[in-house]
């Protein structure tokens, strides 16, 4: 089962510049840096076949404990990680881990498969994530997926900082994640710039960012194609701004799923602005099930966004049911107000642009359109 992501890495060779300059603007002054190297004193083999994953976690324990700001330094190579968590506290003020090889998962897809993440950055302050590539090979796994007769794993989410603060995610590339490619949960002042995320249009469930339980999140100047959501915006997000960033292949921006508890926190003060969207499932979407919550959604703004042949380029759907199987028959309890939407153009691949599918128990208020 192979794939070929030629098209789609031109469009984003755009990008290529943002992370050459975002790594000398996030590097720590050197005069109080202590720098550890994973292949000197730590073991890791840059052959992409020994097992690196306790060189990178003895890395991060120096890392961790020492009083200075550090600096983890990956070379050039592949570096293959089983699953592994970089854990703080820690005393060092800001760490800084630097790739310049590529990190690559096992050959058999089950080592992560079982595994709710494979690199995982938990309780940490202070700390950015400076180019470099995943590469998860998830390929094997949605091969297993498609094939109603096997017995597979879920599937690891590539990279997933949680309860966390202050980090910066720059010049990241992630291919081919067995689900979610990045999540961002229980978070606060998250910077992401220069991101590119490239799976298969097919690709079940690898949605490129999540983000949910965190409040001040920026995405900036990023590239996204998967088989699912370019961005997905769980319950309890706040203050998050998307701009200039490409979506396509894949299923949109999506607000949502939400209602799938009564007590859901709420979505607010989200900006989506100077987005382009290119063949795409959905444009823009507010998504909940049919289900009583506590939940809301207010003060969304979508602004300068160009849909390129996309099927759906403007949906509110508050009767969500994807499988259309023992689906909910209640109204959605979900508040949605004041959403603006302002200087959207392009085209749409179906007949009918704009969807708006309501409660019929809460209503949408405050909707604002702008030309």
């Amino acid at each position: 089962m192979a794939y070929s992501n030629n098209i789609f890495m031109i469009k984003m060779s755009l990008f290529i510049l943002y992370p050459l300059i975002m790594l000398i603007l996030s590097a720590p002054p050197t005069l109080s840096t202590s720098s550890f190297n994973v292949l000197m004193g730590f073991g890791a083999k840059p052959n992409g076949l020994t097992d690196s994953t306790n060189a990178f976690l003895r890395a991060w324990e120096a890392a961790c404990t020492s009083t200075h700001a550090a600096l983890i330094y990956v070379p050039k190579g592949r570096y293959l990680l089983r699953p592994l968590a970089f854990k703080g506290p820690c005393k060092s003020p800001h760490i800084t881990f630097r790739i310049d090889g590529t990190l690559v998962a096992p050959h058999d897809y089950r080592v992560l498969g079982g595994a709710e993440n494979w690199l995982n950055f938990q309780r940490v302050s202070g700390v950015s994530i400076v180019g470099g590539a995943l590469d998860a090979k998830g390929l094997a796994l949605w091969a297993c997926k498609a094939n109603p007769t096997k017995s597979c794993p879920p599937g690891a989410t590539s990279l997933s900082i949680t309860y966390s603060k202050d980090i910066k995610i720059t010049g990241l590339l992630s291919l081919n994640s067995q689900m979610f490619h990045i999540v961002i949960n229980h978070c606060e002042n998250v910077e992401m710039r220069g991101v590119r995320i490239i799976a298969h249009r097919d690709s079940p469930n690898t949605d490129g960012i999540h983000v949910q339980l965190s409040k001040n999140v920026a995405i900036l100047n990023s590239a996204v194609g998967t088989g699912d959501d370019c961005v997905s915006i769980g319950p309890g997000t706040q203050n998050l701004w998307i701009e200039r960033m490409a979506c396509g292949p894949g299923h949109g921006i999506s607000i949502g799923s939400l209602a799938k508890d009564i007590n859901e926190e709420g979505v607010q003060h989200i900006t989506v602005k100077q987005v382009v969207f290119t063949g795409t499932q959905n444009g823009i979407r507010i998504k909940s099930w049919a289900k009583p919550s506590k939940g809301f959604v207010k003060s969304v703004h979508f602004s300068n966004i160009v849909m390129r042949n996309v099927q759906n380029p403007i949906i509110i759907d508050q009767n969500y049911c994807p499988s259309h199987v023992n689906c909910p028959d209640h109204a959605s309890g979900i508040k949605i107000k004041d959403i603006t939407y302002e200087n959207i153009k392009g085209t749409s691949a179906t007949t009918i642009a704009t969807k708006f599918d309501c409660s019929l128990k809460i209503h949408v208020v405050g909707l604002d359109w702008k030309m």
